[in-house]
Parts: C-alpha cells; structure tokens; sequence
C-alpha cells in the first residue's frame, strides 16, 4: 500500500510510484501522466486519440556473454467508454480491445488527472473480467494507460479490428 493510497490528496503533489519491472526503461510519472522517453501518454492520447499504443523495452539483465537482455512492453492507452457502479467497486468498459494482450491491470494509470478520490476495485469488462484498483471517480471519458507484455500494434486493439471492422 502506497502513501496516495492511504492519502489521495497528496496524488496533487506527489504521483503514485510505478513498478519498474512493469513499465519500459526510462519511464517517470508525474501527478497527471506517464512520459516514456520524453513522450507524454497523456499528449500521446490527445493526437492520436485511443485507443494507442506506445512501446518500448525493459531491461530485464545481462546474459554470460555480456548482452543486455530485454523484453518488449507495449503501453496501451484506452477511454473509459462506460462504467457502472456496483456495490463492491466499479465496472469499466474500454475503447480497446485487450483480450489477446497481456495487460498488467494492476498497474493502471489514470492519465490527464490527479484524481484525489480513494482507490476501488475495478472489473474491466468486455470478455475480460480482469480486476484493478482504480480512483473511486472514474468517469466515461478518463483515459487510462496499461502496460502489457509483448509487442503490438495499434490494429491489434482496436475494437472490430480482428473482424475487418473499424471504429
């Protein structure tokens, strides 16, 4: 558990950390965004609209002969298109479909707002059913950022993209 866990207020001040082994190399969070590299998710998701991607790699070690051994992250930025509230939490419906992806939901950021609420259980939805912890005032509209393993393109997220439909 996290201080802006126990104290959402200070989200305004002091971002939430990230797990490293989750999140490509040179990754840092501010109190509203993630920037990867020097680009902003949050300036990512305003240009190319969602759901996109961004990807990069994680250092993972050094093998014998002195390479550097590194595995691929994808990091998908998706709108809350729906949320309901339930007794126990939330549910979210995103723009992206994430079936096929490796999402690491407990690493979810809420991006282009500090939001001071306490954190709830969220259940993505749409053949997902996967569970995240989430600030209690996610709204339709709220773009979150995933980090996934592996490497993707944005056709592999889109809705209807499998089936040749587009958004």
């Amino acid at each position: 558990m996290t201080l802006t866990t126990l104290l959402p207020t200070l989200r305004r001040s002091l971002p939430d950390p990230l797990r490293a082994t989750r999140w490509p190399d040179h990754t840092e969070a501010t109190t509203v965004d993630v920037i990867i590299d020097a680009i902003s998710l949050d300036g990512l998701a305003r240009l190319c609209d969602t759901p996109c991607v961004h990807t990069g790699e994680h250092t993972v070690g050094h093998a014998r002969d002195g390479r550097t051994v590194r595995d691929d992250i994808t990091v998908v930025l998706t709108r809350v298109v729906h949320v309901e509230r339930l007794a126990d939490g939330l549910a979210l419906r995103l723009d992206a479909d994430l079936t096929h992806a490796d999402p690491s939901w407990t690493d979810l950021r809420l991006i282009g707002r500090a939001s001071t609420a306490s954190v709830t259980n969220a259940i993505v939805v749409d053949g997902l059913r996967a569970t995240s912890l989430v600030p209690a005032d996610v709204t339709a509209g709220d773009v979150v950022a995933v980090p996934c393993a592996g490497l993707f393109t944005r056709r592999d997220i889109r809705r209807g993209a499998a089936t040749g439909r587009d958004r």
